[in-house]
């Protein structure tokens, strides 16, 4: 369910997309949208509302250069899939608004760390980082999700 999904903004540290909002309300109802951001993306966050609201706004994958280390986890905490670029010259082929398709993805997680994906009309390899448990956690959409599923076991 997480194919076919538009980027809706290409983030950098200097870059904010005034338009991002907008944009993602008016695709969470169609399955969300995809972010792409730089260097350590998330860093300085407010924590877990960085990961929250945009997740409330529909986003359903993050794909970075590199993450800072406690806003990828809690984007897998609220079912947000953080992948990075194997190849950083990827990142700069991204343009707003391109479509990334990700076939088979829950199978594809499954098999191992990369993850095959086009963006716009390239071919790209992802990755992702993610322990069994985290996998878990975010196959669910979330640790409550998990957690809720666990106590009812």
């Amino acid at each position: 369910f997480w194919s076919n999904i538009p980027a809706l903004g290409q983030y950098v540290y200097e870059q904010v997309d005034p338009g991002y909002a907008d944009r993602a309300l008016a695709t969470r109802e169609a399955g969300g949208h995809v972010i792409v951001g730089g260097l350590n993306y998330g860093q300085g966050s407010s924590r877990e509302n960085a990961a929250l609201a945009p997740r409330h706004l529909g986003l359903r994958v993050a794909i970075a250069r590199s993450f800072a280390r406690i806003h990828w986890q809690n984007l897998i905490n609220f079912g947000v899939l953080p992948l990075t670029f194997i190849d950083p010259a990827d990142y700069d082929r991204v343009q707003q608004c391109d479509t990334v398709r990700i076939e088979g993805l829950h199978a594809g997680l499954r098999a191992g760390r990369d993850v095959d994906a086009s963006i716009g009309d390239r071919a790209v390899v992802l990755r992702h980082d993610l322990s069994p448990r985290q996998l878990d956690v975010l196959l669910q959409g979330g640790v409550i999700n998990w957690l809720r599923q666990k106590i009812a076991a």
